[in-house]
This record gives C-alpha cells, sequence and structure tokens, in this order.
C-alpha cells in the first residue's frame, strides 16, 4: 500500500458517488485519490504525509465550468474593473470614481461584462452624466452584456467619435439633436462596434499579461474552480494567442487544468483556419493540465446566433448551411470533437439539418459532440441531439438576462430556457458553466443559485419548480457532468479511488445553508492534483504565496475581483419594474452577417 502524500478528515465529503455519498475523511497519492472512508484513515501516514483537519467542513469536488473563455479573461483580468456582485450602483460609480483617479494615461478604466443592472439596490444602468461625472479626464468603456457600451467623453476623444465620424455598418452611435455622439455606443444588429471600440484600448505588456492570467486563475480557485473548458475567442488566434498561456503551462505555474477549443478567426476563411489547425495539432495533445480539446465555439460566422433580447431573433443567412457543412465535414473526417454556439431553436433546427446530412456521408461514429446554450431549444430538437450522441452545455446567461427575456418571449416561453430538467431526463449530457466574462459572471455560485432557485441574480422567478433541480443534482453538472465535454468523465469530477484530486473546501454547508446565501460560497480551502492552490481563513496558512498584482494601478490590485460582499447584500426584490436603453429595434428584418462579431464570444 503506498504512504498518502495528503490525508484529509473530519469533515462532511460529497463524493458524488452514488454508493457511497458522504465519508468523513480520503487520502491523496501521487496527485489521485487513494481511499475514502472514516476517521481510521488518518493512521495510514508517516512523517512525510500532510494531515489537514476540515473542522467540519463541507468539502465537495473541485467545480469544472464548461464553457469559460479564461486564456482571454486572463490577458485582460489586470486591466478590468470588476461590478460582478457589486450591491448598488452608488457603490459601482465609487468603485469607478475611485480607480480613475489611480489609472495613469493611457491606460482605461474598463468594466466588462459580469454585471446587470437588477442586481443593483436601486435597479437602473447607470446615465452618461454619472459616468462622465466620475471620471472626467480618464477614458472608461462600460460593457453592459451584448447589447450597449457606455464610453465617456474622454474615450469619445480617444476613439476619435466626433459629429463628423460617418455612421458604422454595423452598429449605431448614439447621438444628440447636433449629430455629436452622446457615448452610448448600440450593438445593432450584433456587438462588432463594441468590440471594436474596445480593442483600440491599450493592451497589458506580455509579462503583465502573464501575472493577469495567474491571478485570474487564483480568483477562480477561490471560488472553488479547479478545471475549466476555455471555448476560445474572437482575435484568440492559435498559436499565436496562446504563448501566455502555454508559457504557464510549460513552467507550471497552472492552478487550473484547462482543455482548450480553437475559435475559427477569419470570416469566408473558417475552413481553411480548420484545415491549417488539423494539420498543426490534434485533440488530447498535452495533459492533465493543459489539453486540446477541439474545435468551437464559432465554426462559421454565418451561424453565430447572436443572443441581445432586447432585439428581435437574428435571421441567419441562407449560406450558413455550405459553410457549416464544409467545416463539420473536415472535422468529422479528423475525428475533431467540436462545439457549437446556438441559442435559438429556429438556428439549431437548420445546424441539426447539416449535422444529419454529414453524418449521412461520414459517420460520427460516436464523436463527441456538443451544443454551447441552447436556451430555446425544443424536445423535438433535443430528440435529434440525441440520436447523434450530443450534449449540451448550458450557462446562467438567463440570470442575468432572463427580464429582457421575459418581456420579449412571455412567461410560457421563459419557464423552459433552456429545459435542463427535460435534457436530464432523456439522458443527454449536460454540463454546467458561465459563458463568462462578458455577460455572466465567472462566479459558479451564481450559477448553481440559477440552477437551484430558478431565478436571476435579481431575484426574478424564471423556473418552475418542474424545470429547477436540486442542489446535489446541480452540482454534478458542474464537477462530473462537466468532465464529458472534454472527454474526462470518469478521470475527474467525482471524489472516488482512482480520480484526480481535485476538490473545495466551502466555506458554507452548500447542501443546507438556504437558498440565498448559495450564491455567497467561497472556498476556503482549494485543492488541484493534490497540491493546495488556495487557503484562507482557517486554512490560510496552507495557502501559497501570494502573486503580487501587476501594473501597480491594476483594480485587481484595489478591488480584487468578485464583490466579497456582495452576494449576501444584494436586493431580492422580484420587481417587474426595470428600465431599457432608448434606442429600440429597428423596423426592418435582422439579417445576422454584417461584419465580424468574433470579440462577442
Amino acid at each position: 500500500m503506498n504512504i498518502p502524500d495528503l490525508i484529509i478528515h473530519n469533515g462532511k465529503i460529497t463524493t458524488l458517488d452514488s454508493a457511497n455519498p458522504e465519508v468523513t475523511a480520503l487520502t491523496i497519492t501521487d496527485g489521485r485519490i487513494a481511499a475514502i472512508g472514516g476517521e481510521e484513515l488518518i493512521t495510514g501516514g508517516n512523517e512525510k504525509t500532510r494531515t489537514i483537519d476540515l473542522k467540519g467542513h463541507r468539502v465537495i469536488p473541485g467545480l469544472n465550468d464548461s464553457h469559460i473563455h479564461v486564456i482571454r479573461g486572463g490577458l485582460n483580468f489586470n486591466m478590468e474593473l470588476r461590478w460582478d456582485g457589486v450591491p448598488s450602483l452608488s457603490d459601482a460609480l465609487t468603485m469607478l470614481r475611485e480607480q480613475a483617479r489611480h489609472t495613469p494615461p493611457p491606460q482605461w478604466v474598463r468594466v466588462i461584462g459580469g454585471w446587470t443592472e437588477f442586481q443593483f439596490a436601486e435597479r437602473r444602468m447607470p446615465t452618461l452624466e454619472e459616468i462622465n461625472q466620475a471620471a472626467p479626464e480618464t477614458p472608461v468603456f462600460v460593457l453592459h452584456l451584448y447589447d450597449r457600451a457606455i464610453v465617456n467623453r474622454a474615450a469619445l476623444r480617444v476613439l476619435g467619435y466626433d459629429r463628423q465620424t460617418p455612421d458604422p455598418p454595423v452598429g449605431e452611435i448614439q447621438r444628440d439633436k447636433s449629430g455629436n455622439p452622446t457615448g452610448l455606443l448600440i450593438a445593432k444588429p450584433n456587438a462588432m462596434l463594441l468590440y471594436a471600440s474596445l480593442a483600440k484600448g491599450p493592451k497589458l505588456s506580455y509579462e503583465d499579461q502573464l501575472n493577469s492570467s495567474r491571478l485570474f486563475m487564483r480568483e477562480l480557485n477561490r471560488l472553488g474552480l479547479t478545471s475549466a473548458i476555455d471555448a476560445g475567442g474572437g482575435f484568440q488566434n492559435y498559436p499565436e494567442d496562446y504563448r501566455v498561456i502555454e508559457e504557464l503551462a510549460a513552467k507550471g505555474e497552472l492552478s487550473l487544468r484547462l482543455a482548450y477549443n480553437l475559435f475559427t478567426q477569419h470570416p469566408k476563411g473558417e475552413h481553411e483556419d480548420f484545415t491549417r489547425w488539423v494539420q498543426m495539432t490534434s485533440p488530447g495533445k498535452g495533459d492533465d493540465y493543459y489539453r486540446l480539446n477541439g474545435a468551437g465555439e464559432m465554426l462559421v460566422f454565418s451561424a453565430a446566433d447572436f443572443e441581445d433580447f432586447l432585439e428581435p431573433r437574428p435571421d441567419l443567412l441562407p449560406v450558413m448551411e455550405e459553410e457549416l457543412s464544409r467545416v463539420i465535414g473536415l472535422l468529422v473526417e479528423h475525428r475533431w470533437p467540436f462545439r457549437l454556439h446556438a441559442t435559438y431553436n429556429e438556428s439549431i433546427s437548420r445546424f441539426l439539418d447539416v449535422f444529419e446530412a454529414v453524418n449521412r456521408e461520414i459517420p460520427f461514429n460516436g464523436l463527441r459532440w456538443f451544443f454551447d446554450h441552447a436556451e430555446t431549444i425544443t424536445p423535438a430538437n433535443l430528440e435529434r441531439v440525441k440520436a447523434l450522441g450530443g450534449g449540451i452545455a448550458i450557462q446562467d446567461r438567463m440570470a442575468f438576462q432572463g427580464e429582457y427575456f421575459r418581456e420579449r418571449y412571455g412567461r410560457q416561453a421563459t419557464e423552459q430556457s433552456p429545459p435542463f430538467r427535460r435534457m436530464l431526463g432523456m439522458g443527454i449530457p449536460v454540463g454546467a458553466g458561465t459563458d463568462a466574462t462578458r455577460v455572466a459572471s465567472y462566479n459558479p455560485w451564481i450559477s448553481l443559485y440559477w440552477l437551484v432557485t430558478g431565478r436571476t441574480v435579481g431575484g426574478l422567478q424564471l423556473y418552475p419548480e418542474s424545470n429547477r433541480l436540486d442542489r446535489l443534482e446541480a452540482l454534478r453538472l458542474y464537477t462530473a457532468g462537466s468532465a464529458w465535454f472534454s472527454g474526462e468523465e470518469g478521470k475527474k469530477g467525482m471524489l472516488v479511488p482512482g480520480q484526480l484530486a481535485d476538490l473545495a473546501v466551502l466555506s458554507a454547508d452548500y447542501l443546507t445553508v438556504p437558498e440565498e446565501e448559495i450564491r455567497g460560497i467561497e472556498a476556503l480551502l482549494t485543492v488541484v492534483g493534490g497540491k493546495v492552490v488556495h487557503g484562507a481563513g482557517t486554512f490560510g496558512s496552507l495557502a501559497p504565496p501570494p502573486v503580487p498584482v501587476s501594473p501597480a494601478w491594476s483594480p485587481v490590485g484595489r478591488y480584487g475581483g468578485y464583490h466579497r460582499a456582495g452576494a449576501a447584500s444584494l436586493a431580492h426584490s422580484a420587481c417587474n419594474c426595470h428600465r431599457h436603453r432608448t434606442i429600440r429595434s429597428p423596423k426592418e428584418p435582422r439579417l445576422w452577417g454584417i461584419g465580424c462579431d468574433c470579440f462577442a464570444f
């Protein structure tokens, strides 16, 4: 019998093993769970074995976000002021004002996703006047979901947007009666204008990007995350834009296991992108910490059904089927797993037509594939997904946009958006996640709260009990469920002998705390491969050395990431009254395909 490297005991350890669902102790050897059981396990070590007394705390398998943009998020984390979980607009504006004072030229203050007006006690958006008063001289860019950006006068000057600026081919620069830009940028019909404007801002140096990526992973560890599946992103070309994460992997400095998907970068050149990549690398290349997962979430730009629930559903262009068929055929031929962004059932029907046609010519034969999001998928299309052996990765975007969705589509449609209870009942693989960082927050406890309660962060009840999960079901989606999406089921996601020793010791008992307290949970101890990557409170002495924040002006050094007191103090009213932007949708039909929206994912 091997001597364990680590013993943890005197806890409430949720294993997710139906034969042995809760134990009080476990041992870890060579990065894997060696044994689970009772207090008798503490006698199996020697002088080299580390023993941790859990003092009664709840332990869960490490959380695994099946759809998050970690690599891109890491490159930018240190530049971004996070409003995630901030309980009031007043607090958010105070943060903005203070950060503007500490941000040197030519840097901007950026608030990039992770928040909604419904989380604020005031239950409204900031006004342009408030943003300009908070930061009269420092450029400010505030992104709200995928629908708008608010920029102050200083940012307008830097961007060069003035009365003479022509209207962009995609998006709208709101103007006053004299034709001067007001500072409101509208995503219409897609977010190209928003992200093209954001891309004009300064970037971190390479060294600061290394630091930023490490700190973002540490922040995710703080919330109990031990694995993630990266969904790629616009302007995230392979291999050029993976240098930072690959250097960290080579140095052994990843505190989070990453499986990554490759996202096409060139509209009308998608087949060429994937042709180059299938010759360059292959799925599974790497190790348990960093490995290629496959293609997606963008496979062809003509298939991107952009979700802005303030606007009507977009129509995909007729060319989509031909372009998608070529790429899917290539991927299936080379046995590349793939994922595809799919919000609306109308889009999903057309995607499945393509998949089924390709399958008749080049059989999938068990090739792993899945849809991301699928908020409005119907039972008939769920049957088609199951027949082709696909899965569905769901995220808590509705927790941030549910108010908008219900106003447009009604209560009945909202109650099954997405229909995760039906998905599970049909035996379709389902994984949970966030789609952070540009819409939802990266905080997994907000997503778990949404799955369990069916409520938005603003308190609106979206789902009846028949489309909600119990706490263990939700946890299973965020652990063992997500492991399927990287082909690692049986390797991680449960605390059983032989699986990777990834776990989180929680600040509160997820299985018993009142529902409203779920979203305030953090990890007091996070272990990846038997190695402590985060420690706090009772376990603070076990924490690895801190990573100093750079650059010195970074908002992370001043405020950290997710607002630590926010989850317990948010307004919980389920009030329906909420304010929308003043620009409404055009009367003419919306067609997707104007410009490149690759930044939006």
